[in-house]
């Protein structure tokens, strides 16, 4: 398998943990996002194309979106388990992934954060103030969404699922934009778990090829 990646992307991020997790063997294939790589035509019409990152190639299969590409693996490689099969659970797990993937990245990923940039003009202090906002508007439905599944080590207990491997990404890149997320000490607590776990450190961003500070 190929995995096409840029380091400090949430949901390529997602999917190196989800491999890892599973063991699974493939080999990065950086895109750099911050200058443009995604937009290549080359990329978009033979890897990935909606022009973003990540992008999976397996043998003659190649798929984007992140969840998408979790659940297919799920599918493929179902030890350990992801997403699980109960019905509750499953139900459980996608809401907070869904929370994390659907309300909060989007509006704080780096296309959006140029735009405010670029084509609406604002200040760096009011994009910061934009970010720390729908951070914080999101953390706090986590925060309760943990609460109310009475969350082990985990978000849903003892072992990891796509709940985690979606919010972890999301609470270091907070961290590192500078957000303060003491009000949450759920999510700083799986975040802390995940900080000593052997396929979220492989999976981090300091530990891919194309890293730089």
């Amino acid at each position: 398998m190929q995995l096409y990646s840029f380091f400090n992307s949430s949901t390529s991020y997602r999917v190196r943990i989800a491999l890892a997790l599973k063991g699974l063997a493939y080999a990065t294939r950086p895109v750099n996002i911050r200058v443009g790589e995604h937009r290549a035509a080359d990329y978009v019409t033979n890897t990935n194309p909606s022009a973003s990152v990540p992008a999976l190639v397996d043998e003659d299969f190649r798929l984007g979106q992140s969840i998408a590409i979790i659940d297919y693996l799920d599918h493929l490689h179902p030890e350990p388990r992801l997403i699980p099969i109960e019905v509750h659970m499953r139900a459980r797990v996608l809401e907070l992934a869904m929370l994390v993937s659907c309300d909060m990245h989007p509006i704080n990923n780096l296309r959006v954060l140029r735009y405010l940039d670029t084509e609406l003009n604002i200040t760096p202090q009011q994009k910061s103030a934009w970010y720390r906002h729908w951070i914080a508007e999101g953390m706090i439905g986590v925060e309760r969404l943990l609460e109310h599944s009475n969350s082990g080590p985990w978000c849903f207990g003892e072992q990891p699922t796509l709940a985690d491997v979606c919010l972890v990404p999301q609470v270091a890149n907070a961290l590192r934009m500078g957000c303060d997320l003491s009000a949450f000490p759920r999510s700083l607590a799986v975040y802390s778990q995940a900080a000593e776990h052997p396929a979220f450190i492989r999976a981090s961003p300091a530990m891919q090829p194309d890293y730089v500070e």
